[in-house]
């Protein structure tokens, strides 16, 4: 009996979504406007290895409703494509913490958050890719590169419970993808400088305080 209880508790175990520790004091209507998705990093690289990949979406707003959900427009490759598409974000009962019914339900959790700089959130992989799979985004207000949020968005990754890897770092056109990716909405996101050199072209050197590139339509 006791045997079958610990193999019960170890697939339990297994099977159990990924929960990061999310910020106690979220104030939804400061999240609203503009913002930049600068990198991304998963616990499953096929989370994001292509521009057809589940969780591959560049955040362009943020948009707080009366009733404490949150409007997300967002930008995806779809159809050799970049369509623009709008979810809803519907709340719990944690401030921090919000389902999406979109490719499947799950969770989205805000990590961190000044408002006015800088963002860190989680997105729970859609079933049936894997049930622990994590994929977290820095997003950022402007297209400026900021070597300091960026090491911060590094540590807030090693806090989680599972092992994440930064696979796109585009402000700076790094990561894990070969260069072989077309750029797609990473190059309407950026600008052409930041998606050369994330399709193997010549890169363009941005010390800190220089842009990105451009933005969505």
């Amino acid at each position: 009996m006791r045997s079958l209880l610990l193999a019960l508790a170890l697939v339990c175990g297994i099977q159990a979504t990924v929960v990061p520790r999310t910020m106690e004091d979220l104030d939804i209507r400061q999240v609203a406007g503009t913002w930049h998705s600068m990198a991304m990093a998963a616990s499953d690289i096929s989370l994001l290895d292509a521009e057809t990949a589940p969780l591959r979406v560049y955040i362009q707003e943020l948009r707080p409703t009366p009733q404490d959900n949150l409007e997300i427009v967002l930008h995806e490759q779809e159809n050799h494509a970049c369509v623009k598409r709008t979810i809803m974000a519907q709340k719990t009962e944690d401030p921090a913490v919000f389902t999406v019914d979109y490719q499947g339900e799950r969770k989205i959790s805000m990590l961190d958050t000044d408002y006015t700089h800088y963002m860190f959130f989680c997105v729970e992989a859609p079933l049936p890719t894997t049930q622990s799979g994590l994929m977290c985004q820095y997003l950022a207000r402007t297209l400026e590169v900021d070597n300091e949020v960026m090491e911060k968005f590094d540590r807030a990754l090693k806090t989680l419970p599972v092992h994440m890897r930064i696979v796109l770092d585009l402000s700076q056109g790094k990561g894990e993808l070969g260069p072989e990716q077309p750029p797609g909405c990473a190059d309407l996101a950026l600008g052409p400088r930041t998606a050369s050199s994330l399709t193997g072209g010549p890169p363009s050197p941005r010390p800190p305080g220089t842009a990105a590139g451009g933005h969505c339509p």
